[in-house]
């Protein structure tokens, strides 16, 4: 859980609000109803909805995401699992009031223990999936690239190696949302790159 929390909250910090849901909608439909994990998942994806709604100016469909989101986390501690499930309620609670107020005020940011997430603050591995939730959310980003820059980051991490190009670019990917498409085409290249010469190796035994 706290993997799937971090990951989201990552992605969902990088302004990535519609993306984030995915992050966490697998193990919330795995888990059983009204459970408190439960409610906390299903509310941090309400969470995510009522800002993406905000952003196309959908006042109704944010109002009523942000009400039924403040529900599903009311009964919850206000840090339960270290989540800032009492911020996240306050704000959602000012929305469902008044949808406009989210024009007006950013989200609240998500915390554990205390500390905004950031991609930086992820492991590899949660890098990984924070970038595939993020192509997967964009029709400029080709899933299979970014696949194959974790498995080519995989490498560098277990080899040990000095110069850990494919990881620093997922790294960036996922937490600079300005400079994203620049980055993904320099992650392009280096997976084009790598990808020929493992073809001109598997060549030579053809």
């Amino acid at each position: 859980m706290e993997r799937t929390l971090r990951v989201g909250a990552a992605v969902f910090n990088a302004g990535d609000y519609h993306a984030a849901h995915d992050a966490w909608e697998d193990e919330w439909l795995a888990l059983e109803d009204d459970t408190a994990d439960e409610r906390l998942l299903h509310g941090l994806i309400q969470y995510t909805a009522a800002v993406h709604h905000v952003r196309n100016r959908n006042w109704s469909g944010a109002q009523g995401l942000a009400t039924s989101a403040s529900e599903y986390l009311a009964a919850l501690p206000s840090d339960y699992r270290t989540v800032n499930v009492g911020g996240v309620r306050t704000y959602l609670d000012r929305l469902a009031a008044d949808p406009e107020f989210g024009e007006r005020a950013p989200p609240v940011p998500l915390t554990l223990d205390g500390t905004v997430v950031r991609a930086d603050d992820l492991s590899f591995e949660g890098i990984t999936d924070a970038a595939a939730i993020v192509a997967a959310d964009s029709e400029r980003f080709e899933e299979d690239v970014i696949a194959d820059a974790a498995t080519y980051g995989r490498e560098e991490v277990e080899s040990g190696a000095a110069v850990t190009r494919f990881v620093a670019l997922l790294f960036e990917f996922v937490g600079d949302r300005d400079q994203r498409s620049l980055i993904y085409q320099r992650l392009e290249q280096h997976v084009g790159r790598r990808r020929s010469r493992e073809d001109d190796v598997s060549d030579l035994f053809d």
